[in-house]
C-alpha cells in the first residue's frame, strides 16, 4: 500500500474511533463536543469576514489610488496641450 492509502486508512480509522467514543459517552459530553465544534465554526467564519473585509479594504484603497493617479495624469496631459496651443 502506499502512504497515501495508509493514511485515509488511518484517517477512516480515527473518525470511526471519534464517532463510537462520541456515541458512548454521556449527554453532558456530547454537548461539550457539539459545543466546541460550533465554536469553531463561528471562529472560522469569524476569520474569514475578517479576511474578506480586509481584502475590500485593500481593494478600495488601491482603486482610490489609481483614481487620483488618473486624475494627475489627466492634469498634465492637459497642461501639456494648453502649454502646445
Amino acid at each position: 500500500m502506499g502512504n497515501k492509502t495508509k493514511g485515509l486508512l488511518a484517517l477512516v480509522g480515527l473518525g470511526a474511533l471519534a464517532y463510537w467514543k462520541y456515541k458512548n459517552s454521556s449527554p453532558e459530553q456530547q454537548q461539550m463536543v457539539k459545543d466546541k465544534f460550533n465554536n469553531a465554526k463561528d471562529n472560522l467564519n469569524k476569520w474569514g469576514n475578517d479576511i474578506k473585509d480586509r481584502a475590500n479594504n485593500v481593494a478600495s484603497q488601491v482603486q482610490e489610488k489609481a483614481d487620483e493617479f488618473k486624475s494627475q495624469a489627466q492634469d498634465t496631459v492637459n497642461k501639456a496641450q494648453e502649454t502646445v496651443s
